[in-house]
Order: structure tokens, then sequence, then C-alpha cells
């Protein structure tokens, strides 16, 4: 997967292997393990971060990583922003040091091949609604000694993270009833 990293004008593209992402989970666990007991960022310190606020540390570190030349921790950091947040295409770095200041563009790809749900017609069909719908709610994953999944608001444009939940089975549970809810809601010809 590819990753552009912008720095004032300069883009430079990170080639993630694949493979590194399933590999490196537990490395990506470590780091989200790391940020469970809060962190500074700039000014403020953040008692749990989010997902988008955890992006923005570890770009920090990518940025680290760029500015010292070390190749392979900044794979590794590409590596956790692309898992992080589906659909990344391109991380605007600041270079003041100002952490929340790190910015993300995330590719708008049609419904069939993306986790964003586009459009919704009214009228879909029981198989189209679920295909949005699974497109629109994330499977669980693991932030820390939690689990979390992630649900797309089409009316912002923004992924929305569940509250950070103790079990994989509870997550599970919690993500299958916001499918169920968007799901249903789709059939009605609502967003």
């Amino acid at each position: 997967m590819i990753l552009n990293a912008i720095i004032d004008d300069q883009v430079c593209e990170l080639n993630v292997p694949d493979a590194l992402l399933g590999q490196a989970e537990g490395f990506f666990d470590k780091l989200d393990s790391d940020m469970d007991g809060g962190w500074q960022m700039g000014r403020e310190w953040v008692e749990c971060p989010d997902r988008v606020q955890r992006c923005q540390i570890v770009a920090d570190k990518l940025l680290t990583a760029m500015e010292s030349e070390n190749e392979r921790l900044g794979v590794m950091m590409a590596g956790y922003l692309l898992a992080r947040m589906p659909g990344l295409k391109s991380v605007q770095l600041d270079i003041q040091g100002e952490v929340q200041n790190n910015s993300f563009e995330i590719e708008e790809r049609p419904v069939e091949s993306s986790a964003v749900a586009v459009e919704v017609s009214p009228g879909l069909s029981k198989l189209e609604a679920m295909e949005q719908a699974g497109n629109a709610v994330t499977k669980v994953f693991k932030v820390g000694r939690g689990y979390r999944f992630s649900v797309f608001d089409a009316v912002s444009g923004d992924w929305c993270d569940s509250p950070l939940i103790a079990t994989e089975e509870e997550a599970g549970r919690l993500r299958q009833a916001a499918f169920r809810e968007r799901y249903e809601s789709l059939l009605k010809g609502e967003a």
C-alpha cells in the first residue's frame, strides 16, 4: 500500500508491503497500549486519545523517523496509520511540532470496493443495503487492552469510533447492533 507523506510542498511516497499490516499488528497494539495512559499533544494533555488523535501522534513519530532517515521505523509508522485509518491516502505532517495539526486525507471510493458508503437511494434491495452497511461499519479492532469499531457518518463524512470496549465478544455484539441499525435505515431509504 502507498501512503503519501506531505511535508510543506514536498510529497514523499511511502510503500508499505500489504503483508506488513498483518505481521506488525502486535507492534501496532503496543503503540496503542503506550497511548492508553494519555499523551501530551502540544500544550494539551489528552487523557484518552481517540483514533484520530492516536494517528496524529503516530504521524509525529513518522515525521521524526523521516527526519532521522530511519526508513524501517517510517514504514512501521506508515503501516500503523494505514491499518488504523481505512482508506487513508495521505498525511500532512506539521513541521512545527504541533501534533494536533497533523491532518489526513481519506480516499473516497465507490461503494463496491470501499469502506465508505456514498449516496443512498431509496428502495435498495436487501443485498445492496447489506453491502452498504458492511462498508459503513468496520470490523472490530484491538486498541491497547480494549476493542473498538468505527461507523461512517454520511452526514459529516467522518468515521466515528465506538467507545473502548473491554472484550472482543462485547465489541462484536455492539458492532452487530450498529450494523443492523445501519442496514435497516438503508432499507427505509435513510442515510
